[in-house]
């Protein structure tokens, strides 16, 4: 690569790294970025993959306020994600892309109608518990545990738009502030996207020196991320959310 074109994947590092903290789908811009400059596929996205963790460490840092006393819900969540990580990246190098390209966008569409009728949907939950007599899960109960299992099989495949999908699935099934919710969502992502990682540097081919422009871009750009995510009202964020999510799907299918 140029040093134009470094400067243009570092850039894309630090939009994708502050665009992941607030909602998700940075891979979208840091990908085709890539692609661009000659990247096989494969070895962009697990390249883009290694570079965004250092920034989804970032984005979890600003989030630390909104993710104290959530410990268990974590732990219980983020073994979900840690064992659909492991089961997407495996997938990724076993499987060829176009088999999970196909659905990508149909799962970004239903991502964003969980984000658009969360608050209706997650009233509708509460009452037909409260009508029950059962108390509401604290941490979402078995089927939220299934659909994060499925989501981080998602995000070790690909990851694009990884946080808009968990952020409609907690809005759901969690009842709690949309900022912590996004704190959790920040950390679910984190632990997936490392988990890939790891696997990808174990057995995969990396361009390390696009790893790095966009690993050093995605901090700077998750500290930013953080501040404007955590001042944004929840009306304010679910527009940011479905916004980014319409981008996405349109990309996708236009690739």
């Amino acid at each position: 690569m140029t040093w134009l074109e470094q400067l243009a994947v570092f850039g894309a590092g630090i939009a994708a790294g502050g665009i992941n903290t607030i909602v998700g789908s940075g891979t979208l811009l840091t990908f085709p970025v890539l692609l661009a400059f000659g990247l096989p596929p494969v070895t962009a996205n697990v390249s883009n993959t290694i570079g965004l963790v250092p920034g989804s460490i970032s984005g979890v840092h600003g989030y630390r306020r909104e993710l104290a006393g959530q410990r268990d819900r974590l732990v219980r969540l983020g073994t979900a994600s840690l064992l659909g990580g492991i089961t997407g990246a495996v997938l990724l190098l076993v499987l060829p892309a176009d088999a999970f390209k196909a659905i990508v966008p149909i799962l970004i569409i239903l991502a964003l109608v969980l984000v658009v009728v969360q608050p209706r949907l997650a009233g509708w939950v509460k009452r037909r518990r409260d009508n029950d007599g059962a108390p509401a899960p604290a941490h979402g109960g078995s089927v939220l545990f299934a659909a994060i299992f499925a989501t981080g099989v998602y995000g070790g495949y690909f990851g694009a738009a990884q946080g808009v999908l968990l952020i409609g699935l907690l809005g759901v099934f969690v009842h709690d502030d949309i900022q912590r919710l996004n704190g959790v969502k920040n950390a679910l992502a984190l632990i997936v996207n490392a988990v890939s990682a790891l696997i990808f540097i174990a057995v995969a081919d990396v361009d390390w020196r696009a790893a790095v422009l966009i690993a050093l871009g995605s901090i700077i750009g998750g500290q930013l991320g953080a501040r404007l995510g955590r001042r944004m009202p929840p009306v304010a964020l679910r527009a940011v959310i479905v916004v980014v999510g319409v981008i996405a799907v349109i990309r996708l299918m236009a690739s």
